[in-house]
């Protein structure tokens, strides 16, 4: 994939560089020479600098042929400025902006630009932490409010079915390796101790969740 990355701090850096290591095509746009420096000389991507959300720089990093851009500077203004001309002037397909401000995000969304807030992410990641530490979390969706969830089936979970833990809105078996095969279950089809199993759960749903799983 062809992508632009907006900022080259600790985040633009360190997104830029695993980006460029998994073999995209990258592109990192920064205000001052010294940011760009960060990347060191292994770096095998192109950098730009420039203001980041002057569309003629972002013609020149390539934006009217980008499959991707990540506005990660330290402004949440120039960031969502340099989103919304990504996504609403020149349509690359995916488009993401970091907010500080995490209050801003819903009026973001409603504007169509997906966010990240990693205040909001952080705060719901160390309760978790604190007060969920059992669970073992493999990937969170949004910022933290729905995370995948890998559990081993114990003695307390093993007989009951996949209809016991669902609930219709706040806790869903996504897959269940069993044998080393993985496989989507039927709501009829019952834990087997020893059962490697995924769980999207609902942030507020992770305490009963952790319930079910002492048998309480």
């Amino acid at each position: 994939m062809k992508i632009i990355v907006v900022g080259c701090g600790r985040v633009g850096r360190d997104l830029s560089l695993t980006l460029s290591e998994e073999g995209h095509q990258v592109t990192v746009v920064a205000e001052r020479p010294e940011e760009l420096e960060q990347l060191g000389a292994h770096f095998r991507g192109k950098t730009i600098q420039g203001i980041v959300f002057d569309r003629e720089v972002l013609v020149q990093a390539g934006i009217e042929r980008a499959d991707g851009l990540a506005a990660v500077t330290t402004s949440d203004n120039a960031n969502v400025v340099t989103a919304r001309i990504a996504k609403q002037i020149y349509r690359v397909p995916q488009v993401v902006a970091r907010l500080y401000e995490p209050r801003r995000a819903e009026v973001y969304r409603k504007l169509g630009l997906q966010t990240i807030s990693s205040t909001t992410w952080g705060v719901g990641r160390i309760m978790q932490l604190l007060t969920h530490s059992r669970l073992d979390t493999v990937y969170e969706m949004g910022s933290g409010e729905v995370s995948l969830i890998e559990i081993e089936v114990g003695p307390a979970l093993a007989g009951h079915t996949i209809h016991q833990i669902n609930t219709s809105t706040e806790i869903k078996v996504v897959s269940i390796t069993r044998g080393g095969q993985a496989f989507i279950p039927s709501a009829q089809m019952a834990f087997v101790e020893g059962d490697l199993v995924h769980v999207a759960v609902l942030r507020t749903a992770q305490a009963r969740f952790e319930a079910m799983l002492d048998g309480r």
